[in-house]
């Protein structure tokens, strides 16, 4: 769809929080829901085996990258805030033929995730997220790989 994403509906605030609290307790099995999903890679990408890249490099690399936010919380993991999100308003509407596509959709960079840990404000940022259906997902985390 056309539609710019929001970040303001219920499911996306739904889905920030079960990324959240997989960053906290290092699951990365709750922040699945807001991460792209299988049936859009496939649809969306042309490359010759759309699932494996997206079950070995994508979900890899998100999988990890939880982890390591994990750890970076430390000790005080379980008392860590989420803030918010800011979403730049940057978002480019993608053509097929870019970026390995055969279908559009929307892509933007460098949405800060904000917390609080021990009551300093903290945040990190997230590499890329693509949209399906008028929604966004995660689809790189820590980078772009």
């Amino acid at each position: 769809t056309l539609d710019r994403p929001r970040t303001t509906d219920a499911q996306f605030q739904a889905g920030l929080q079960g990324f959240w609290q997989s960053i906290v307790t290092g699951d990365p099995s709750t922040a699945m829901p807001f991460f792209f999903p299988l049936s859009a890679y496939v649809q969306v990408k042309a490359i010759s085996n759309p699932t494996s890249d997206w079950q070995q490099r994508l979900v890899g690399a998100y999988q990890r990258d939880i982890q390591s936010l994990h750890a970076q919380l430390g000790a005080g993991a379980s008392t860590a805030q989420l803030t918010g999100i800011d979403v730049p308003d940057t978002a480019q509407w993608v053509l097929p033929g870019a970026e390995y596509n055969k279908g559009s959709y929307w892509r933007v960079y460098g949405a800060q995730v904000n917390y609080t840990l021990n009551g300093a404000a903290r945040s990190f940022t997230i590499a890329s997220m693509i949209s399906w259906r008028g929604r966004w997902y995660i689809v790189h985390l820590a980078r772009i790989a």
